[in-house]
């Protein structure tokens, strides 16, 4: 009777065994799945999600109506335009390698890309909607429950949403601009206007004090002063203080000649008009850097200083189709 029970209990282990094993595949509709393989499908969701309007409350626009690729992930507009023609009041930042940088939004109000994702869509110039009524209309998708189930062993949740597509935004990576190929070591790859300009940038200028490093930002909040008198309090949104009235992220300068209109508000059309900006000096502000002080070019100066510019846009980033729509 003891060997009986025994057997018997084994066989209700195995069969249990057996049992979680079935359910496991069949609910991940495949074996076991690697981490690299887990990371593909999170991209994927991401990716996809990045373009569906589904996110936004009336569907009729998604993440990639303020982030165009063509535009280095951004939308050509002073300011971004939610659903119902609502205008925003910021320019739409670029998201050119937005993985390096170390928080988010113009003021950096965000810690993390994650937190980032949660800004457009609650706001009411932007999607409008609210992530558990998102994560509903999902459900209804087949193939997100998929790429759900397989990058992350889950059904869609609201963690689901927004680290898939941080996961896509961290591939967006530019660096074969001709100016990355010049500072690894090909004195071809720039022209000598281009040269002259780089020259004039890193050490003429007090340029390269804000603008280095590999994507061509300190990544510091500061002031550069575009008014006396700013509609947009900047990061004393978040602190408060007084110090921090009208302070913005340094952007990167990638891709620079095609993320036009420029500032936090999209105050200059031109790059021409930006460097008139900083010639001048800047408007009087109490919280201007100090590194922003007048200074004068000459037109060929200019033009050679446009030209480095344009060595910082990178094509192959512009045109990567595993950044486009994907096509079901």
């Amino acid at each position: 009777m003891r060997r009986f029970g025994s057997l018997f209990g084994l066989f209700l282990f195995v069969s249990f065994v057996v049992y979680c094993k079935t359910y496991s595949t069949e609910t991940n509709g495949v074996g076991p799945i690697d981490s690299d393989a887990k990371s593909q499908y999170k991209i994927a969701l991401g990716r996809s999600l990045f373009y569906d309007p589904m996110l936004s409350r009336d569907t009729s626009i998604s993440c990639a109506v303020c982030h165009k690729q063509d535009l280095a992930f951004t939308d050509g507009l002073p300011q971004s335009i939610g659903i119902k023609d609502r205008k925003g009041t910021r320019n739409a930042p670029t998201l050119t390698n937005v993985a390096n940088r170390p928080y988010f939004m113009l003021d950096g109000v965000n810690p993390s890309l994650e937190a980032q994702i949660t800004a457009p869509i609650q706001e009411h110039a932007e999607f409008d909607f609210h992530i558990l009524l998102i994560v509903e209309r999902l459900k209804s998708r087949p193939n997100y429950v998929r790429l759900a189930r397989m990058g992350y062993n889950s059904e869609i949740t609201n963690w689901v949403v927004f680290n898939s597509i941080a996961e896509f935004e961290r591939t967006l990576i530019s660096k074969d601009a001709p100016y990355d190929h010049f500072i690894k070591g090909d004195s071809s790859a720039l022209t000598p206007s281009q040269k002259r300009g780089h020259d004039l940038f890193f050490n003429t200028l007090y340029c390269g004090k804000c603008h280095n490093g590999p994507d061509l930002t300190n990544n510091v909040l500061t002031n550069n002063g575009l008014y006396e008198k700013y509609q947009d309090s900047g990061r004393m949104r978040l602190t408060h203080h007084e110090a921090d009235r009208a302070i913005f992220k340094v952007p990167t300068l990638r891709n620079i000649t095609v993320t036009a209109p420029y500032m936090h508000n999209g105050r200059f059309e031109s790059l021409e008009e930006v460097i008139a900006h900083y010639m001048a000096g800047g408007a009087k502000h109490p919280n201007k850097s100090e590194l922003i002080v007048p200074f004068d070019l000459t037109k060929d100066q200019r033009t050679d200083l446009m030209h480095f510019f344009e060595s910082l846009t990178d094509s192959v980033f512009l045109n990567n189709p595993a950044y486009s729509e994907i096509e079901y």
